[in-house]
Protein backbone atom coordinates (compact mmCIF):
# COMPACT_ATOMS: atom_id res chain seq x y z
CA UNK A 1 0.00 0.00 0.00
CA UNK A 2 1.54 3.49 -1.06
CA UNK A 3 2.31 5.92 1.90
CA UNK A 4 2.14 9.98 1.45
CA UNK A 5 5.17 11.77 1.29
CA UNK A 6 5.18 13.55 4.81
CA UNK A 7 7.43 16.78 5.92
CA UNK A 8 7.41 18.09 9.33
CA UNK A 9 8.59 21.69 9.93
CA UNK A 10 8.66 23.65 12.75
CA UNK A 11 7.44 26.86 13.39
CA UNK A 12 10.80 28.63 15.11
CA UNK A 13 13.22 27.45 12.29
CA UNK A 14 11.47 28.48 9.41
CA UNK A 15 12.14 32.04 7.73
CA UNK A 16 9.30 34.72 8.47
CA UNK A 17 7.09 35.81 5.31
CA UNK A 18 6.51 39.39 5.23
CA UNK A 19 2.84 38.62 5.60
CA UNK A 20 2.08 42.46 5.01
CA UNK A 21 3.58 42.53 1.53
CA UNK A 22 1.70 39.19 0.30
CA UNK A 23 -1.29 40.40 1.28
CA UNK A 24 -0.84 43.91 -0.03
CA UNK A 25 0.54 42.42 -2.93
CA UNK A 26 -2.95 39.73 -3.48
CA UNK A 27 -0.32 37.10 -3.61
CA UNK A 28 -2.72 35.02 -2.10
CA UNK A 29 -5.57 35.90 -3.73
CA UNK A 30 -4.48 35.45 -7.17
CA UNK A 31 -3.53 32.20 -7.50
CA UNK A 32 -3.83 29.77 -10.10
CA UNK A 33 -4.38 26.27 -9.57
CA UNK A 34 -0.71 25.52 -8.31
CA UNK A 35 1.96 23.07 -10.06
CA UNK A 36 1.26 20.55 -7.68
CA UNK A 37 -2.16 20.18 -9.02
CA UNK A 38 -1.10 20.06 -12.36
CA UNK A 39 1.84 17.34 -11.38
CA UNK A 40 -1.04 15.50 -9.92
CA UNK A 41 -0.05 16.03 -6.35
CA UNK A 42 -2.69 17.92 -3.88
CA UNK A 43 -0.93 19.35 -0.55
CA UNK A 44 -2.50 19.49 2.80
CA UNK A 45 -0.90 21.51 4.96
CA UNK A 46 -1.52 20.38 8.58
CA UNK A 47 -1.00 23.07 11.39
CA UNK A 48 -1.08 21.93 14.65
CA UNK A 49 0.78 22.30 17.61
CA UNK A 50 3.07 19.20 17.69
CA UNK A 51 5.36 20.68 20.79
CA UNK A 52 4.45 21.77 24.04
CA UNK A 53 2.01 21.01 26.24
CA UNK A 54 -0.85 20.19 23.66
CA UNK A 55 1.71 17.77 21.98
CA UNK A 56 -0.39 14.72 22.84
CA UNK A 57 -3.58 16.28 21.28
CA UNK A 58 -1.63 17.11 18.07
CA UNK A 59 -0.05 13.58 18.32
CA UNK A 60 -3.60 11.60 18.50
CA UNK A 61 -4.76 13.59 15.55
CA UNK A 62 -1.38 12.75 13.69
CA UNK A 63 -1.93 9.08 14.55
CA UNK A 64 -5.57 9.06 12.83
CA UNK A 65 -4.70 11.22 9.93
CA UNK A 66 -1.59 8.16 9.03
CA UNK A 67 -4.01 5.47 9.92
CA UNK A 68 -6.48 6.67 7.25
CA UNK A 69 -3.69 6.98 4.53
CA UNK A 70 -2.33 3.94 5.63
CA UNK A 71 -6.09 1.98 5.28
CA UNK A 72 -7.23 3.96 2.55
CA UNK A 73 -4.12 4.51 0.42
CA UNK A 74 -2.11 7.88 -0.54
CA UNK A 75 -3.92 8.72 -3.88
CA UNK A 76 -7.34 9.41 -4.01
CA UNK A 77 -9.24 10.69 -7.31
CA UNK A 78 -5.95 10.23 -9.64
CA UNK A 79 -3.65 12.60 -7.05
CA UNK A 80 -1.15 11.70 -4.72
CA UNK A 81 -1.56 13.23 -0.95
CA UNK A 82 1.31 15.11 0.34
CA UNK A 83 1.14 16.33 3.91
CA UNK A 84 3.26 18.90 4.94
CA UNK A 85 3.28 19.63 9.16
CA UNK A 86 3.67 22.89 10.72
CA UNK A 87 4.18 23.13 14.56
CA UNK A 88 2.55 26.08 16.95
CA UNK A 89 3.97 25.31 19.58
CA UNK A 90 0.95 26.17 21.32
CA UNK A 91 -2.21 28.09 21.40
CA UNK A 92 -0.79 31.20 19.27
CA UNK A 93 -2.91 32.65 16.55
CA UNK A 94 -0.24 34.73 15.10
CA UNK A 95 2.25 32.11 14.62
CA UNK A 96 -0.53 29.75 12.79
CA UNK A 97 -1.60 32.98 10.47
CA UNK A 98 1.94 33.15 9.73
CA UNK A 99 2.29 29.45 9.04
CA UNK A 100 -0.68 28.94 6.99
CA UNK A 101 0.54 32.27 4.51
CA UNK A 102 3.56 30.12 4.54
CA UNK A 103 1.89 26.85 3.36
CA UNK A 104 0.54 28.78 0.76
CA UNK A 105 2.65 31.18 -0.87
CA UNK A 106 5.68 29.27 -0.37
CA UNK A 107 4.93 25.53 -0.02
CA UNK A 108 1.75 25.93 -2.44
CA UNK A 109 -1.09 23.36 0.18
CA UNK A 110 -4.13 23.03 -1.77
CA UNK A 111 -5.67 22.56 1.75
CA UNK A 112 -5.44 23.14 5.52
CA UNK A 113 -6.40 20.86 8.12
CA UNK A 114 -5.49 20.09 11.86
CA UNK A 115 -6.14 22.70 14.51
CA UNK A 116 -5.69 20.99 17.94
CA UNK A 117 -7.03 24.56 19.65
CA UNK A 118 -9.23 27.39 18.36
CA UNK A 119 -7.03 30.01 18.54
CA UNK A 120 -4.73 28.25 16.00
CA UNK A 121 -7.74 27.84 13.97
CA UNK A 122 -8.76 31.38 14.22
CA UNK A 123 -5.26 32.56 12.70
CA UNK A 124 -5.69 30.37 9.97
CA UNK A 125 -9.17 31.38 9.45
CA UNK A 126 -8.57 34.55 8.17
CA UNK A 127 -5.95 32.98 5.59
CA UNK A 128 -8.64 30.57 4.26
CA UNK A 129 -10.66 32.90 3.70
CA UNK A 130 -8.15 35.88 1.91
CA UNK A 131 -6.58 32.86 -0.10
CA UNK A 132 -10.07 31.01 -0.57
CA UNK A 133 -8.58 27.62 0.67
CA UNK A 134 -10.63 24.67 1.97
CA UNK A 135 -9.48 24.48 5.63
CA UNK A 136 -10.61 21.37 7.90
CA UNK A 137 -10.77 22.19 11.71
CA UNK A 138 -10.29 18.48 12.71
CA UNK A 139 -10.40 19.41 17.00
CA UNK A 140 -10.94 23.06 18.23
CA UNK A 141 -14.42 23.58 19.51
CA UNK A 142 -15.25 27.12 20.22
CA UNK A 143 -18.91 27.49 17.43
CA UNK A 144 -17.70 30.98 15.84
CA UNK A 145 -15.09 29.15 14.00
CA UNK A 146 -16.89 28.51 10.91
CA UNK A 147 -17.96 32.14 10.87
CA UNK A 148 -14.47 33.48 10.19
CA UNK A 149 -14.04 32.15 6.75
CA UNK A 150 -16.56 30.72 4.08
CA UNK A 151 -14.29 27.69 3.32
CA UNK A 152 -13.98 26.52 6.83
CA UNK A 153 -15.59 23.47 7.91
CA UNK A 154 -15.11 21.00 11.03
CA UNK A 155 -15.22 17.23 12.01
CA UNK A 156 -14.75 17.22 15.76
CA UNK A 157 -17.46 19.01 18.04
CA UNK A 158 -18.90 21.95 19.32
CA UNK A 159 -19.36 22.57 22.76
CA UNK A 160 -22.89 23.76 22.57
CA UNK A 161 -23.48 20.53 20.75
CA UNK A 162 -22.82 18.67 23.72
CA UNK A 163 -23.75 20.98 26.70
CA UNK A 164 -27.36 22.08 25.04
CA UNK A 165 -28.48 18.59 25.01
CA UNK A 166 -27.36 17.52 28.22
CA UNK A 167 -28.83 20.00 30.78
CA UNK A 168 -32.37 19.46 29.10
CA UNK A 169 -31.45 15.53 29.09
CA UNK A 170 -30.24 16.04 33.17
CA UNK A 171 -33.90 17.48 34.15
CA UNK A 172 -35.76 15.34 31.85
CA UNK A 173 -33.71 12.70 33.96
CA UNK A 174 -34.60 13.68 37.69
CA UNK A 175 -31.90 16.36 37.89
CA UNK A 176 -33.84 19.49 38.53
CA UNK A 177 -31.22 21.57 41.04
CA UNK A 178 -28.11 21.76 39.68
CA UNK A 179 -24.97 23.60 41.11
CA UNK A 180 -22.21 24.33 38.59
CA UNK A 181 -18.49 24.11 38.26
CA UNK A 182 -16.28 25.16 35.15
CA UNK A 183 -13.09 26.62 35.00
CA UNK A 184 -12.65 30.09 34.29
CA UNK A 185 -11.99 30.29 30.55
CA UNK A 186 -13.48 30.41 27.08
CA UNK A 187 -14.43 26.27 26.85
CA UNK A 188 -15.34 26.29 30.41
CA UNK A 189 -17.83 29.25 30.11
CA UNK A 190 -19.30 28.10 26.85
CA UNK A 191 -20.42 24.63 28.66
CA UNK A 192 -21.27 26.65 31.54
CA UNK A 193 -23.22 29.08 29.16
CA UNK A 194 -24.90 26.06 26.99
CA UNK A 195 -25.69 23.56 29.92
CA UNK A 196 -27.37 26.49 32.15
CA UNK A 197 -29.53 27.45 28.66
CA UNK A 198 -30.96 24.04 27.85
CA UNK A 199 -31.27 22.82 32.24
CA UNK A 200 -33.82 26.02 32.43
CA UNK A 201 -35.28 26.08 29.21
CA UNK A 202 -36.16 22.43 30.29
CA UNK A 203 -37.56 23.84 33.64
CA UNK A 204 -34.74 23.24 35.88
CA UNK A 205 -32.87 25.93 38.63
CA UNK A 206 -28.92 26.49 39.08
CA UNK A 207 -28.79 27.12 42.77
CA UNK A 208 -24.94 28.25 42.55
CA UNK A 209 -22.27 28.82 40.38
CA UNK A 210 -18.70 29.14 40.26
CA UNK A 211 -15.67 30.06 37.74
CA UNK A 212 -12.62 28.31 39.52
CA UNK A 213 -9.33 28.78 38.05
CA UNK A 214 -7.62 26.74 35.15
CA UNK A 215 -4.47 25.78 36.90
CA UNK A 216 -6.17 24.67 40.00
CA UNK A 217 -4.64 22.60 42.42
CA UNK A 218 -7.16 22.19 45.30
CA UNK A 219 -10.32 21.92 44.45
CA UNK A 220 -11.38 21.13 47.99
CA UNK A 221 -13.42 25.47 48.73
CA UNK A 222 -14.97 24.81 45.63
CA UNK A 223 -16.42 21.25 46.66
CA UNK A 224 -17.46 22.06 50.11
CA UNK A 225 -19.33 25.18 48.99
CA UNK A 226 -21.17 22.81 45.89
CA UNK A 227 -21.53 20.06 48.96
CA UNK A 228 -23.08 22.78 51.41
CA UNK A 229 -25.80 23.74 48.65
CA UNK A 230 -26.94 20.27 48.35
CA UNK A 231 -27.87 20.50 45.06
CA UNK A 232 -29.17 17.33 42.80
CA UNK A 233 -25.93 17.45 40.96
CA UNK A 234 -23.10 19.18 39.93
CA UNK A 235 -22.22 20.02 36.67
CA UNK A 236 -18.50 20.15 35.67
CA UNK A 237 -15.97 21.61 33.01
CA UNK A 238 -12.39 21.12 33.76
CA UNK A 239 -9.14 20.37 31.38
CA UNK A 240 -7.75 16.61 31.55
CA UNK A 241 -4.69 15.67 32.33
CA UNK A 242 -4.35 15.95 36.56
CA UNK A 243 -7.71 18.08 37.37
CA UNK A 244 -10.34 14.96 37.10
CA UNK A 245 -8.16 13.16 39.84
CA UNK A 246 -7.82 15.83 41.97
CA UNK A 247 -11.65 17.25 41.82
CA UNK A 248 -12.95 13.69 42.08
CA UNK A 249 -11.15 12.83 44.95
CA UNK A 250 -11.72 16.17 46.36
CA UNK A 251 -16.15 15.12 46.38
CA UNK A 252 -14.94 11.58 47.91
CA UNK A 253 -13.25 13.22 50.56
CA UNK A 254 -16.46 15.32 51.60
CA UNK A 255 -18.72 12.64 51.38
CA UNK A 256 -20.29 13.65 47.59
CA UNK A 257 -21.81 10.62 45.82
CA UNK A 258 -20.45 9.81 42.29
CA UNK A 259 -23.76 9.54 40.64
CA UNK A 260 -24.68 13.25 41.43
CA UNK A 261 -21.63 14.44 39.42
CA UNK A 262 -22.06 15.28 35.88
CA UNK A 263 -19.67 16.71 33.02
CA UNK A 264 -18.05 16.96 29.96
CA UNK A 265 -16.07 13.74 28.69
CA UNK A 266 -12.79 15.18 29.39
CA UNK A 267 -13.30 14.17 33.17
CA UNK A 268 -13.20 10.38 32.72
CA UNK A 269 -11.51 10.47 29.18
CA UNK A 270 -8.34 9.57 30.09
CA UNK A 271 -7.65 5.27 30.76
CA UNK A 272 -5.09 5.99 32.86
CA UNK A 273 -6.66 8.84 34.55
CA UNK A 274 -9.84 6.66 34.97
CA UNK A 275 -7.97 4.09 36.30
CA UNK A 276 -6.27 6.32 38.97
CA UNK A 277 -10.08 7.54 40.40
CA UNK A 278 -10.47 3.93 41.18
CA UNK A 279 -14.05 3.72 42.88
CA UNK A 280 -14.65 7.25 43.00
CA UNK A 281 -15.29 7.82 39.36
CA UNK A 282 -18.02 4.84 39.36
CA UNK A 283 -21.50 6.73 38.78
CA UNK A 284 -20.15 9.94 37.11
CA UNK A 285 -22.04 10.92 34.10
CA UNK A 286 -20.87 12.63 30.76
CA UNK A 287 -21.43 13.93 27.47
CA UNK A 288 -19.27 13.14 24.57
CA UNK A 289 -19.70 12.51 20.99
CA UNK A 290 -16.95 9.51 21.09
CA UNK A 291 -15.20 7.26 23.37
CA UNK A 292 -13.22 4.15 22.00
CA UNK A 293 -15.68 2.19 24.08
CA UNK A 294 -18.42 2.86 21.46
CA UNK A 295 -20.41 -0.43 20.21
CA UNK A 296 -20.25 -0.68 16.84
CA UNK A 297 -18.59 -2.88 14.35
CA UNK A 298 -17.00 0.03 12.12
CA UNK A 299 -14.98 1.12 15.51
CA UNK A 300 -14.33 -1.86 16.71
CA UNK A 301 -12.74 -2.19 13.50
CA UNK A 302 -11.16 1.16 14.05
CA UNK A 303 -9.79 0.45 17.55
CA UNK A 304 -7.98 -2.83 16.72
CA UNK A 305 -6.01 -1.31 13.83
CA UNK A 306 -5.54 1.50 16.09
CA UNK A 307 -4.17 -0.34 18.72
CA UNK A 308 -2.23 -2.63 16.59
CA UNK A 309 -0.16 1.08 15.10
CA UNK A 310 0.40 2.79 17.99
CA UNK A 311 -0.18 0.59 20.88
CA UNK A 312 -2.67 2.75 22.42
CA UNK A 313 -6.68 3.68 22.45
CA UNK A 314 -7.91 6.24 19.94
CA UNK A 315 -10.29 9.39 21.53
CA UNK A 316 -11.91 12.22 20.98
CA UNK A 317 -8.63 14.00 19.14
CA UNK A 318 -7.98 10.70 16.77
CA UNK A 319 -11.60 10.78 15.60
CA UNK A 320 -11.69 14.47 14.52
CA UNK A 321 -8.68 13.37 12.59
CA UNK A 322 -9.89 10.41 11.20
CA UNK A 323 -13.16 12.28 9.67
CA UNK A 324 -11.15 15.17 8.35
CA UNK A 325 -9.00 12.95 6.44
CA UNK A 326 -12.66 11.11 5.47
CA UNK A 327 -14.42 14.32 4.50
CA UNK A 328 -11.17 15.43 2.62
CA UNK A 329 -10.69 12.18 0.83
CA UNK A 330 -14.78 11.90 -0.04
CA UNK A 331 -14.88 15.70 -1.38
CA UNK A 332 -11.82 15.12 -3.81
CA UNK A 333 -13.38 11.97 -5.62
CA UNK A 334 -16.86 14.22 -5.68
CA UNK A 335 -14.73 16.97 -7.27
CA UNK A 336 -12.99 14.62 -9.51
CA UNK A 337 -9.74 15.95 -8.03
CA UNK A 338 -10.44 19.21 -8.10
CA UNK A 339 -8.70 21.26 -5.05
CA UNK A 340 -9.82 24.55 -4.87
CA UNK A 341 -11.78 26.06 -2.34
CA UNK A 342 -14.67 26.40 -4.04
CA UNK A 343 -15.00 23.64 -5.12
CA UNK A 344 -13.97 21.49 -2.34
CA UNK A 345 -16.00 23.27 0.18
CA UNK A 346 -19.19 22.70 -1.93
CA UNK A 347 -18.77 18.85 -2.22
CA UNK A 348 -18.39 19.24 1.31
CA UNK A 349 -21.89 20.78 2.09
CA UNK A 350 -24.19 18.34 3.04
CA UNK A 351 -21.72 15.19 2.72
CA UNK A 352 -22.93 12.82 5.24
CA UNK A 353 -21.13 9.22 6.35
CA UNK A 354 -20.72 6.51 8.80
CA UNK A 355 -17.94 7.09 11.20
CA UNK A 356 -16.74 4.98 14.04
CA UNK A 357 -18.50 6.99 16.09
CA UNK A 358 -21.65 6.56 14.07
CA UNK A 359 -23.41 8.80 11.71
CA UNK A 360 -22.21 12.10 10.93
CA UNK A 361 -23.05 15.00 8.49
CA UNK A 362 -21.72 18.23 7.23
CA UNK A 363 -24.57 21.01 7.75
CA UNK A 364 -25.10 22.95 4.40
CA UNK A 365 -25.59 25.92 6.05
CA UNK A 366 -23.47 26.06 9.06
CA UNK A 367 -20.59 24.06 7.15
CA UNK A 368 -20.24 22.42 10.86
CA UNK A 369 -20.58 18.87 11.85
CA UNK A 370 -24.16 17.11 12.59
CA UNK A 371 -23.47 13.94 15.20
CA UNK A 372 -25.20 11.83 17.74
CA UNK A 373 -23.95 13.18 21.43
CA UNK A 374 -23.71 10.53 23.39
CA UNK A 375 -24.45 10.29 27.48
CA UNK A 376 -21.86 7.86 29.45
CA UNK A 377 -21.74 6.44 32.89
CA UNK A 378 -18.83 4.99 34.64
CA UNK A 379 -19.15 1.66 35.30
CA UNK A 380 -17.11 -1.80 36.06
CA UNK A 381 -16.23 -3.86 33.43
CA UNK A 382 -14.78 -6.56 34.04
CA UNK A 383 -13.09 -5.01 36.94
CA UNK A 384 -11.84 -2.10 35.29
CA UNK A 385 -13.43 1.44 35.02
CA UNK A 386 -15.04 2.41 31.57
CA UNK A 387 -17.12 4.50 30.44
CA UNK A 388 -20.11 2.92 29.16
CA UNK A 389 -23.34 4.53 26.81
CA UNK A 390 -26.57 4.74 28.47
CA UNK A 391 -28.50 7.19 25.99
CA UNK A 392 -27.63 9.12 22.92
CA UNK A 393 -29.22 11.61 21.35
CA UNK A 394 -29.06 11.63 17.55
CA UNK A 395 -28.38 14.52 14.74
CA UNK A 396 -27.21 17.12 17.11
CA UNK A 397 -26.48 20.29 15.51
CA UNK A 398 -24.59 23.36 16.56
CA UNK A 399 -27.10 25.51 18.67
CA UNK A 400 -25.51 28.34 18.66
CA UNK A 401 -25.91 28.72 15.10
CA UNK A 402 -29.69 27.69 14.86
CA UNK A 403 -32.39 30.41 14.64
Amino acid sequence: MKHSSLRKTGSLKTPLILAAAILAAGALTMTSPSSAQAEGTVKIGLIMAYSGQFADTAAQMDNAIKLYIKEHGATVAGKKIELIRKDTGGPNPDVAKRLAQELIVRDKVDILAGFTLTPEAFGAADVSAEAKKFMVVMNAATSAITLKSPYVTRTSLIIPQLEYPFGKWAYAHGLHKIYTMVSNYGPGIDAETWFTKGFKEAGGEIVGSVRMPVANPDFSAFVQRAKDINPDAVFIFIPGGAQPIAITKAFKERGFPADKILGQGEITMDDNALKSMGDTAVGIRTVFHYGWEHKSKMNEAFVKAYQAEFKRHPDVFSIGGWDGMHLIYAALKKTKGKADGDSLIAAAKGMAWESPRGPISIDPQTRDIVQTVYIRKVEKVGGVNQNVEIDKIAAVKDPAKMK
